[in-house]
């Protein structure tokens, strides 16, 4: 991709004073738009007073290697520097480390990031307020050598190379060592292994360290960030770039671990056929002391723990004779057994014609259904253990001394996934945990298609108009999109119970998070326009209701459709089929939805306002996926997201409104997540992506040429992406060129003849500045429905520049205005827009920032008729369609789409949190 050196790019920071003398713009008309008030303002906290934080899951849990989240602050409230105590409720004081991850364009801490280990004590709600933070009695400490970096939690020892193909060469426990040798493995082959394919060769790559970097080192939290690529066991070939993050805390024996990888393959001749991260576990107790576990799935009767199968690797019980009830009883609980010399004779006379069983596997290949199998030996027959539907993703090997404990969270939601482990008979076992399944099919990446001569522009187009797909040849490459996987491991110091497996396992599905309660994260002041639930009047109850429904409904399509695995699961389909009963899954740009309409956006707004915690988890698995697998992170394309389609990479619209750091913010200011923070801050650049590709060639009638001085970029979607990257890097105290240009930019929006209703300008790299063009009209439909709304929301808030408020008022007041109205400020008519129920926000935007009554009213009206969307008089249930209409029985609303349900989400949230006080009651509509 073409670029220039980003120190170039502006004539320094100054340029922003040079924004400010643009001449052109309009005097502004509308005041700085207040604050909401009514039943959904809430005051702002004291700082002094604290605040109250939870799990998100509710009680308290039961094991987690360590917690780490993030606590916003108002504006003025925090200042840099001001330490932060973390108690219980009760008032005993906890081991906390903090520091800052966003500010006020005051310079006051706006978001803090906050950790705790495991040794603190259990409680069900605490309290963060300034003052002198509690130390834990064993701090964790870092110590880096020229070879290694060692970080002692107090409880285990963790040794992290600085080179070679072992990440972490051991884990010890009180001298012990518990694992050692972790590397990541990685299988390919050159075909796709169906019928056709042939003899296949299959190669073996091992991780090669790059770069290792201690992040963050603290009292209580370290984060170790290991770079590198995955290198030919034989040969010199290296190819999937790799980020691990290490993360270990005071007093705790675990340690998680955050896999990203890119595929930078050719999907035609690359198929990985496995991928995974492996350890060494010495096994140092007798064969019959030797225990495995795996985890099944969560049970409700026993409060969500799971299922375990506990077997020793020689087992001693249900044999023709009896070593005795005190032996038997000891190992299955996991526990040493008596001296064999207190055994019946019987028995040990013939110890050793027991088979030891040294090699297990827990394969989950599909969301319904795990197995697992042993065997004695490599070269020996595997023998069936059991089945289930879905696995929690841990397992264990060891000893009554000591042994490894190793997980993965959504195992089977991620499938094909396996945990194997071999060699537990012998002097060392061998763990890994596969985030691809060597008994998998091969990872098919290819084209579902051959293009059906759509070779020219006027067919590609004429191809979105029957399949609504976007398809150029070349396009649908899969080089350069990516996948993160979270794992977790434990050094434990002896078998663990089966109770104690099973709350680990618990860790592993769902980690435990603390939060802070919604009220506090309004208060706060932070990501603009919504409100709290409130169900305080009917009409009130019934959106809330709608909101709900709405929720529920998706969420519970993602299991009934299944829409899981590695590459899918986190995304949820476009549109329905009612034809079929199913979701348009192979209709082209009708298949998965990769953030279309901004239902990232809808999950993460229904969660602060609500605190549920299966809205976050939903919107976290989003977040991963989308910032993941619909962006490019390497390659021409790089910085770009996908458009919706069939395959997550398959359309050829490569836009910033997919890969936007606005559906990412949340996240990371809710978690202080390191990954998603990384990906933000590879957008701040990503203006330089309109040299290399433009978003509009398909639509354009006239010549064009990529001109760093003059690129053509829209306000809407683009500027938006652009914005919400400068915004957010600018909010973590980044890089000054960012807030250069996000002012640079605004200011030269608002200096347009016609504002944001200009609809693009020629942005020049090299000041941050677009030109001012002649005067136009140009509203899409699609511009503000990607983030702009949310991203003009806050930046009004923050940037205080009255012309630039003036125009994004302007913008709001005509959208859903008449014609005269367009006419007479524009000197045009906007024409037939569509979606005017989720811009009826906008209309709510601009009532609450004249202070507008009759734009008020007019906002519900919009909202209520439902144009594009859901208008108020739907029938809003549910039908049961069973067998044998369909494969399996579902819950269908065919008046649902991915599309509606966003912005209705959207525009219901923030026209009550803007105009909720002139909701009209029910019988007034």
């Amino acid at each position: 991709m073409p670029q220039l050196p980003r120190r170039s790019l502006l004539m320094g920071v100054a340029m922003a004073g040079v924004a400010a003398q643009i001449p052109g713009a309009r005097p502004a008309a509308a005041q700085t738009r207040t604050a909401p008030v009514g039943p959904e303002a809430v005051p702002s906290p004291s700082v002094d007073a604290g605040v109250p934080l939870r799990w998100l899951d509710g009680g308290t849990p039961r094991a987690l290697v360590g917690a780490t989240w993030g606590v916003p602050w108002p504006r003025g409230a925090l200042p840099r520097g001001r330490e932060l105590s973390l108690t219980t409720a009760a008032g005993t004081a906890v081991p906390v480390q903090s520091w800052p991850i966003g500010f006020w364009p005051d310079g006051t801490v706006k978001w803090t990031a906050h950790a705790i280990g495991t040794g603190v004590p259990p409680a069900a709600d605490y309290l963060l307020r300034p003052g002198q933070p509690a130390a834990p009695e064993t701090p964790l400490r870092v110590t880096e050598t020229a070879r290694v970096i060692e970080v002692d939690t107090g409880v285990v020892r963790c040794r992290i190379a600085r080179r070679g193909r072992v990440l972490v060469p051991s884990i010890v426990r009180a001298d012990r060592t518990v694992a050692a040798n972790g590397t990541l493995v990685c299988l390919r082959k050159d075909g796709p292994g169906d019928q056709e394919a042939g003899t296949l060769r299959q190669e073996r790559f091992t991780s090669d360290i790059r770069a290792v970097t201690v992040e963050q080192r603290g009292p209580v939290r370290a984060v170790v960030r290991v770079d590198g690529r995955h290198r030919a066991d034989r040969g010199r070939r290296e190819w999937l770039p790799f980020t691990i993050r290490l993360y270990l805390y005071a007093d705790s024996d675990g340690i998680r671990m955050v896999h990203s990888f890119v595929f930078d393959g050719d999907e035609r001749k690359d198929f990985i056929s496995g991928l995974g991260v492996r350890f060494q576990v010495p096994m140092t107790d007798q064969p019959h002391d030797r225990h495995v576990r795996f985890a099944g799935e969560g049970m409700e009767r026993t409060e969500g723990l799971a299922g375990v199968l506990g077997e020793a690797v020689r087992g001693i019980t249900g044999l023709r004779r009896d070593p005795g009830a005190a032996v038997r009883q000891a190992q299955i609980a996991g526990e040493r057994t008596p001296d064999v010399s207190t055994w019946d004779t019987r028995v040990t006379n013939r110890l050793h014609l027991v088979p030891a069983w040294g090699d297990y596997s827990l394969r989950q290949l599909s969301d319904g259904c795990f197995d697992i199998r042993k065997r004695t030996r490599a070269g020996h027959g595997w023998v069936q253990v059991d089945t289930g539907r879905r696995a929690s993703g841990l397992g264990y090997v060891g000893g009554v001394s000591g042994g490894l404990a190793f997980g993965m969270k959504d195992f089977w939601q991620l499938h094909p996934t396996q945990l194997d482990i071999r060699g537990a008979a012998g002097d060392t076992a061998e763990v890994t945990v596969w985030l691809w399944s060597p008994d998998a099919t091969p990872m098919d990446l290819r084209f579902y298609h051959d293009g059906m001569g759509q070779d020219s522009y006027p067919e590609q187009l004429e191809g979105l108009e029957i399949t609504y797909e976007d398809y150029e040849p070349g396009f649908g490459s899969p080089y350069g999109i990516a996948r993160t996987t979270e794992l977790s491991f434990w050094a434990l110091d002896r078998t663990p119970s089966a109770e104690r497996f099973a709350e680990l396992a618990a860790a592993v599905r769902t980690p435990p998070l603390v939060v802070a309660p919604p009220a506090h994260l309004h208060a706060a002041g932070v990501f603009g326009d919504w409100s709290l639930v409130d169900r305080s009047t009917p009409a009130r109850r019934e959106i809330e209701d709608r909101l709900d429904f709405l929720f529920d409904f998706h969420r519970d399509q993602v299991d009934q459709r299944s829409w899981y695995g590695f590459w899918n699961y986190g995304d949820i389909m476009h549109s329905y089929d009612p034809d079929r009963h199913v979701w348009r899954y192979d209709v082209g740009g009708y298949a998965w939805a990769n953030s279309e309409l901004s239902p990232d956006l809808w999950l993460w707004y229904q969660y602060l306002r609500s605190g549920r915690a299966d809205v976050f988890r939903f919107a976290e698995a989003m977040t991963r996926h989308t910032g993941e697998v619909d962006v490019y992170h390497l390659g021409t394309y790089r910085d770009l997201g996908t458009r919706h389609g069939v395959l997550h990479w398959a359309d050829s619209a490569k836009q910033l409104r997919i890969s936007s750091a606005a559906y990412r913010r949340f996240y990371y200011f809710l978690t202080a997540d390191e990954r998603t923070g990384d990906l933000m801050r590879d957008l701040v650049d990503a203006d330089r992506t309109f040299l290399a590709l433009d978003p509009i060639r398909k639509i354009r009638t006239e010549p064009y040429q990529p001109d760093p001085h003059a690129l053509g970029i829209g306000f809407g979607t683009d500027w938006s992406g652009l914005a919400a990257a400068w915004l957010t890097e600018w909010e973590r105290g980044g890089d000054p060129i960012a807030r250069t240009k996000l002012v640079n930019t605004a200011r030269s929006i608002a200096a347009q003849p016609n504002g944001f209703i200009q609809g693009d300008g020629l942005y020049d790299l090299a000041t941050g500045l677009f030109a001012i063009g002649a005067p136009k009209v140009s509203v899409g439909s699609l511009g503000a429905v990607f983030g702009l709304v949310e991203m003009c929301s806050e930046l009004v808030d923050l940037l205080g520049l009255p012309d630039f408020t003036d125009a994004w008022l302007q913008y709001c007041r005509l959208y859903n205005g008449t014609a005269a109205e367009q006419i007479a400020e524009t000197g045009q008519s906007f024409g037939n827009l569509n979606l005017r129920q989720a811009h009826a926000r906008l209309t709510a935007y601009a009532a609450a920032g004249t202070g507008n009554p009759a734009l008020a009213a007019r906002a519900w009206q919009e909202f209520h008729t439902g144009h594009a969307g859901y208008p108020g008089n739907l029938d809003w249930r549910s039908v049961r369609i069973e067998a044998p209409a369909v494969l399996k029985p579902v819950d269908e609303a065919s008046f649902v789409s991915t599309n509606a349900s966003s912005q209705y989400g959207l525009a219901a949230i923030q026209c009550l949190a803007l105009v909720g006080d002139h909701l009209p009651a029910q019988e007034d509509r």
